[in-house]
């Protein structure tokens, strides 16, 4: 169904409400609440009045939504979407990819980043107070990982004496979403508990790929979270999170079938004492710990090729900050600590050690009432890499009580990660080899004397150990330098009246250093030996626009819309002097083009333009609420396909497409209510069309249909 009919049917839907809603007698405003996040500063402040790009996503708007995993909540935020990358769904923040993003539960980092993407698929949102958003650099508060921006999942803290509800949601594919939440304070203790668990039996969307599209899995979360307050100025927190997945797999499309089996356990736990000193003064102690452990194993029927992997990551944490709040126009926090890491491989030859002590500051200053600074500043240092020094700054304007104006600048960076320096492996079934930084000179002398670039039938070498090390000291003479970016945003809010307001931010990412992985030499197999190094410079700007409007209290609807450019600048150099070419445009004619910079589309995986859509309508009168939620994504790219080694307007996209989301909820009794949804309203699919067919999706399955039943207690 083309996207001009389904925003007509939008449409439609939406006048229909607001119809019936201006016919009825009760006009109520809209009630606006000053949103409070304390990601983007590492204190209270309200939403409306920071000056950097930030959002908030509610709990109402989770439950109403009827959401269940991180990455449905995600998909649907203006300028965010999820890309399926190595089987990973991590996030692009102003087309800046997963690995930049730092996700974090309750202000704590998780990893598991086994091909630098974060899989927010394996967060349930069943116990989530609301989900904050940082966009753009923050490496100024939170170091590596923080280059392109933040998430952070803040849970439920309990505020009722006791309080509790059973969830549970099926639907295609056999998806189940089953969590049971107990939340309890009495005195000075607090207590809130979760145990969630999640399965699917998966879905295959063609014939030509091997094994399914997303085989069968089933995964568990388990999380608790403790309070006491010592006294009226000390106050102790502990959390406890467990995440434990399985997945198995056994492919039958093809000759030689392939037997695949996971194990993924998590565990996460914090322990924070918070004091105040005085009304001046308060400080916070936290050690943190976190442990990521998969176990897979494969083989081929035939047990011709077997293959077992281990990943054990471990992270601690400890760190101390003090706020200091003289009055109303000041606020400064300060801290330090270190973090350590080690990592347990099998495609990796040593067990490497990371420690990273880091100290940060911030200076949140009122000078007036109508303009508020952040001046802030972190650095880093390392035992592998250079030390990072990360400053940032951000100010806001308000020019009357209806417009202001603001901007920031800010310095993120991203360390190599222990893929990038350590791996050494070889694919035992097509045959490619991948090594780290640190491993290239020894990776290549082994392969050499294990007979790698010796031809079989001529008995030469491809490449001879004199020239190996001729590539080795042209390409590995510096140290692999960490990836990092400036990043720019200048922003425009615009309150019409009560009911409508609307907010349009500009931003640039200047990223250096990037880190690539890129194929050092060719092995006798026809196969490569790929390494990793840092290349050329890339950018990423564009602008966002953000509009909600209520007209009445019952009605809240809400669009956004990004516009991106994300390129290489070395590319745009070569398309600007001509040295890019595409032949075999007319089938048959040996005709070749010089391309020009305007054919240069970018970098893969880029929407131009990406919009949303959300329509809340509540009833109170009969505890009934509905939603309808749509999403654009214009055409992109995922890699070359005239093999001049650029995205051109000449290579095959994938096409743009929308995707509408319908939900419905009815309570009764107060403590019973029931839901029905369905996902992919209009049944949006791009499967392979042939076995050579590589520009498609595969993290789109067809529509969803599904029904809930919640109780409170």
């Amino acid at each position: 169904m083309s996207l001009n009919k389904n925003t007509f049917l939008l449409f439609l839907l939406l006048g229909s409400v607001v119809f019936s809603q201006e016919n009825s007698k009760k006009k109520d405003s809209i009630t606006n609440l000053d949103e409070v996040l304390v990601t983007a500063t590492r204190t209270e402040r309200q939403l409306s009045s920071l000056p950097l790009p930030a959002q908030i996503i509610t709990k109402e708007q989770i439950k109403a939504s009827n959401s269940i995993r991180l990455s449905d909540l995600i998909n649907e935020q203006t300028g965010l979407i999820t890309i399926k990358d190595h089987g990973q769904e991590g996030v692009q923040i102003q087309g800046m990819d997963s690995q930049y993003t730092l996700v974090m539960i309750d202000g704590v980092p998780l990893i598991g980043r086994l091909t630098g993407d974060f899989d927010l698929s394996r967060i349930t949102v069943a116990n989530v107070k609301q989900v904050e958003i940082v966009k753009g650099a923050s490496s100024c508060l939170y170091g590596s990982e923080a280059m392109g921006g933040v998430i952070n999942v803040i849970t439920e803290t309990p505020t009722d004496t006791l309080t509790g509800n059973f969830y549970h949601r099926s639907g295609t594919f056999n998806t189940h979403d089953t969590s049971v939440n107990l939340n309890l304070k009495k005195k000075k203790l607090s207590f809130s508990g979760l145990v969630n668990r999640y399965s699917t039996q998966g879905y295959d969307l063609d014939n030509f790929s091997e094994g399914r599209t997303l085989n069968p899995f089933n995964n568990l979360t388990a999380q608790v979270k403790l309070g006491y307050e010592l006294n009226k100025k000390t106050s102790l927190t502990f959390l406890a999170r467990l995440f434990h997945q399985k997945r198995k797999e056994e492919s039958v499309n093809t000759v030689l079938p392939i037997y695949y089996r996971e194990r993924l356990d998590e565990y996460n736990s914090q322990f924070k004492i918070d004091h105040k000193f005085n009304s001046k003064w308060d400080a916070s102690f936290e050690l943190y710990a976190t442990q990521y452990k998969t176990k897979s194993y494969s083989r081929f029927t035939d047990n011709s090729i077997e293959d077992g992997n281990v990943f054990n990551q471990l992270f601690f944490r400890p760190e101390v900050r003090a706020h200091y709040k003289p009055n109303k126009a000041h606020s400064v926090i300060f801290g330090g600590g270190l973090t350590h890491e080690r990592i347990d491989r099998t495609l990796f030859d040593i067990k490497p050690k990371f420690n990273a002590p880091y100290v940060f500051a911030q200076y949140d200053v009122n000078p007036t009432e109508k303009l508020n600074i952040i001046a802030g500043a972190r650095y880093d240092a390392h035992n592998e890499y250079k030390s990072q020094f990360s400053p940032k700054l951000a100010a806001r304007y308000k020019i009357t009580n209806k417009l202001a104006v603001k901007a920031s600048a800010g310095y993120g960076y991203k360390a190599p990660d222990f893929r990038q320096l350590y791996l050494n492996f070889t694919n035992p079934a097509v045959g490619y080899t991948v090594l780290g930084y640190f491993e290239t000179a020894g990776g290549l002398q082994q392969l050499y004397n294990d007979g790698a670039f010796l031809n079989q039938q001529t008995g030469s070498q491809l490449v001879s150990l004199q020239e190996l090390n001729e590539i080795i000291d042209r390409d590995f003479s510096d140290e692999l330098r960490p990836e990092s970016s400036v990043n720019l945003n200048f922003g425009i809010d615009y309150k019409f009246n009560n009911q409508l307001k609307a907010s349009v931010n500009l931003f640039r990412n200047n990223i250096r250093n990037l880190i690539e992985a890129y194929p050092i030499v060719g092995r006798a197999n026809g196969q490569n030996v790929f390494g990793y190094r840092n290349f050329s410079k890339v950018y990423t700007q564009g602008l966002e626009f953000n509009t909600i409007y209520a007209p009445i209290k019952q009605l809240q609807i809400s669009g956004g819309y990004q516009l991106l450019y994300a390129k290489s600048v070395e590319a745009e150099e070569k398309f600007e002097n001509g040295e890019v070419t595409v032949s075999n445009l007319v089938p048959g004619s040996p005709v070749t083009y010089t391309l020009r910079k305007k054919d240069y589309f970018g970098l893969a995986n880029r929407s131009r333009h990406m919009a949303n859509i959300k329509v809340f309508y509540k009833n109170s009168a009969y505890n009934f609420d509905a939603n309808i939620r749509g999403t654009y994504r214009s055409e992109y790219g995922l890699f070359d396909t005239n093999q001049n080694q650029y995205l051109d307007k000449f290579d095959e996209f994938v096409e743009g497409y929308s995707i509408w989301d319908l939900a419905i909820n009815k309570t009764f009794y107060k403590k019973y209510q029931l839901g029905f949804g369905v996902d992919n309203v209009f049944e949006f699919t791009d499967p392979r069309q042939s076995d050579t067919d590589v520009i498609s999706i595969n993290n789109i399955p067809g529509r969803i249909f599904y029904g809930k039943l919640n109780v409170n207690f």
